[in-house]
């Protein structure tokens, strides 16, 4: 009989353990059946928006929780339409993301008047990649170097003086001596794309080659269009021999210009969440961001798209990458201001 008391005795701890509830995981508890509004920088159909959505197929798996996530566009005033928004208006517990464009965290430090938020106060969750930029003339162009673009103008379109593709082509111009005639009102890629298939433009002063691939996979391989020159904190492979800007560059102080200047391009195509936001919620949502770039079902989609996803940076990256550039020297920072200010000059 007293043989029996040790494991009936053990039997019951467990039955009784087994019937404790689960420790309760507040940031489940907090999404269970909410929906996650994506905020996308960009317009339907762009880069920003292929990948924003891709993401928001996978990425609720891998929130505690497993909320919801619906995609809303919101392009203009060169991807600071949306910054504003989720920095003043947007819902900051958990429930607003975004995906914006990698040059807006750096314009109020350009002292781009339109930029009404602080870039250091938004939660930065990571990106898929770094980005590398492609001056891009359409097959029928007689540019075929960088010496060309130096030497005969070029009809390019963007949307906004304040764009990131703007700025690159006022860049290009000053460092290198390109003669790149921006042309602005454009809504965003997808237009100014169809533009240089009509004829109304030479090219592209700055398209990202993840955009490019994934939006216009054939363009490069059926010589629809020629990359000339690449510009980004690093070389692209897929762009072969293409010249980069850094490899060209020789003037100290032009140098260290664009050194700076593509500093946005470490970013990549950086997803954020609003000030105000919870430790707890941030953490969780920077895992679920890095868990989703290393699914195999997001990699096989993103892979079937054209999309890049092969440089992950964490959101500690991305916050660090941002505090640098806000220390850079005035002599850069003024520089950097002219050129993605011109009107105020």
């Amino acid at each position: 009989m007293h043989a029996l008391i040790g494991p009936i005795t053990s039997a019951m701890i467990l039955l009784s353990l087994a019937a404790l509830p689960a420790k309760a995981d507040p940031v489940a508890d907090f999404y269970k059946g909410k929906t996650i509004n994506m905020i996308v920088g960009g317009s339907a159909g762009g880069g920003y928006d292929v990948l924003g959505r891709t993401v928001g197929q996978f990425i609720s798996r891998h929130i505690p929780g497993n909320p919801s996530i619906v995609a809303r566009n919101m392009p203009g005033a060169g991807g600071m339409l949306a910054m504003n928004y989720l920095f003043n208006n947007a819902e900051q517990d958990g429930t607003v993301i975004g995906i914006v464009q990698s040059n807006t965290p750096f314009e109020p430090l350009f002292g781009t008047k339109e930029a009404r938020y602080d870039a250091a106060k938004f939660a930065w969750l990571g990106t898929p990649s770094i980005e590398v930029a492609a001056v891009l003339v359409w097959h029928t162009v007689a540019v075929n170097s960088v010496e060309d673009l130096k030497t005969k103008e070029t009809t390019m379109g963007v949307s906004g003086a304040q764009s990131t593709q703007a700025f690159l082509g006022r860049l290009m111009n000053a460092t290198i001596g390109t003669k790149m005639k921006l042309v602005y009102g454009y809504q965003g890629l997808n237009d100014t794309f169809l533009a240089m298939e009509r004829g109304e433009l030479d090219g592209y002063p700055g398209v990202y080659y993840s955009a490019l691939s994934s939006t216009r996979p054939k363009w490069l391989p059926e010589k629809l269009a020629k990359a000339i020159l690449q510009i980004g904190p690093d070389r692209q492979p897929e762009l072969g021999n293409v010249p980069s800007a850094m490899d060209i560059v020789s003037n100290p102080d032009d140098r260290q210009l664009v050194q700076a200047a593509v500093a946005t391009q470490a970013l990549g195509r950086p997803f954020v969440m609003t000030p105000g936001v919870s430790a707890e919620r941030i953490a969780a949502m920077r895992r679920a961001l890095a868990d989703t770039f290393a699914d195999p079902d997001f990699q096989a989609a993103a892979l079937k798209i054209g999309l890049i996803i092969n440089a992950p940076r964490t959101g500690q990256q991305l916050q660090d990458v941002i505090t640098q550039a806000y220390a850079s020297p005035s002599r850069v920072v003024d520089r950097l201001r002219s050129l993605s200010n011109p009107g105020d000059r």
